[in-house]
């Protein structure tokens, strides 16, 4: 197998994406520390928040900065853990990583605040992202976003803010802010489990690979244009995927779509557990209240 050091470094790591996002989280640091005055009289972040935004951060640059990247251009499999972690594991981390008075700040600009209050409806947010995603994985969409720069920026950059707007009723604190709680919550996740089941399922029962980006030469150079600079893939002998993964095409791609779905179960699961454990707790306690509250009956 061919290694991937013949795509060179900037292939596989990416310096621009990672110089961006170095300073996204120089401006963060700066912002809830030395800044911090100018907006709030709140103390700073936890050290909890710091790692998780960290956290996000780190994942944002696994997924479209590092070698796996490149492979998301190279194979199918590789492409649905990027999507994995672009919308399962990424977001959750930097929206608890930012505390409210910082969030707080933001919304004062109103068309912000307008579009997030909208977007975050749980009903709208799920169908939201689910249609995004399996609109993005439609064969013809699909290649058509793997051969163009623009278009590809554009659908993951928008799959990226849908994921962040589903995530929004689950995790934020925000005074004044709809959020879900309770059975809610525990209806919310098995919905958007189910809503992505159906695009999981064309992806793994199909009988033939479905995306030309993999199986068609000419789609897979425009699809690894966008991430190696022309002069070195000029220069690269290339054949196909299989320089790179030996299994078969229509195996990558029911692999990519089981990596998808064990993902999100794992991560949905996490959460159903975290959800169950708060709603218990706060019927415990209701029932505590209401044991005191009530009348004792009198001794005769």
């Amino acid at each position: 197998m061919a290694s991937l050091s013949m795509f060179g470094f900037v292939a596989l790591w990416s310096p621009y994406f990672l110089a961006f996002l170095l300073l996204i989280t120089c401006l963060y640091f700066m912002i809830v520390g030395p800044w911090r005055t100018r907006f709030t009289k709140e103390g700073p972040p936890t050290r909890k928040q710091k790692a998780y935004f960290l956290a996000g951060i780190m994942l944002l640059y696994i997924s479209f900065g590092s070698p796996v990247d490149l492979l998301g251009h190279l194979i199918f499999s590789a492409h649905m853990i990027q999507m994995a972690i672009l919308s399962f594991m990424a977001p959750p981390l930097l929206i608890l990583g930012i505390p409210n008075w910082l969030f707080e700040r933001l919304f004062e600009i109103r068309p912000l605040k307008a579009a997030v209050t909208f977007l975050t409806k749980p009903l709208i947010a799920v169908v939201l992202f689910n249609s995004l995603f399996s609109f993005y994985h439609v064969p013809f969409i699909f290649d058509l976003a793997n051969s163009n720069a623009l278009y590809h920026a554009v659908i993951t950059t928008m799959i990226f803010v849908a994921a962040w707007m589903m995530w929004w009723p689950l995790l934020n604190k925000m005074p004044g802010w709809q959020s879900l709680s309770g059975l809610k919550k525990i209806g919310y996740i098995f919905a958007d489990g189910a809503l992505l089941t159906p695009a999981c399922a064309l992806i793994i029962f199909a009988g033939k690979p479905l995306y030309a980006t993999y199986y068609d030469p000419q789609m897979w150079m425009k699809s690894l244009a966008l991430c190696v600079p022309a002069g070195t893939l000029a220069s690269l002998d290339l054949t196909g995927p299989e320089m790179f993964f030996s299994v078969p095409l229509l195996y990558d791609q029911q692999l990519g779509g089981i990596l998808m779905k064990i993902i999100q179960e794992i991560i949905y699961g996490i959460m159903l557990f975290f959800a169950f454990r708060e709603w218990y707790r706060k019927e415990q306690e209701k029932e505590k209240l209401e044991t005191v509250a009530s009348p004792q009956p009198s001794e005769s």
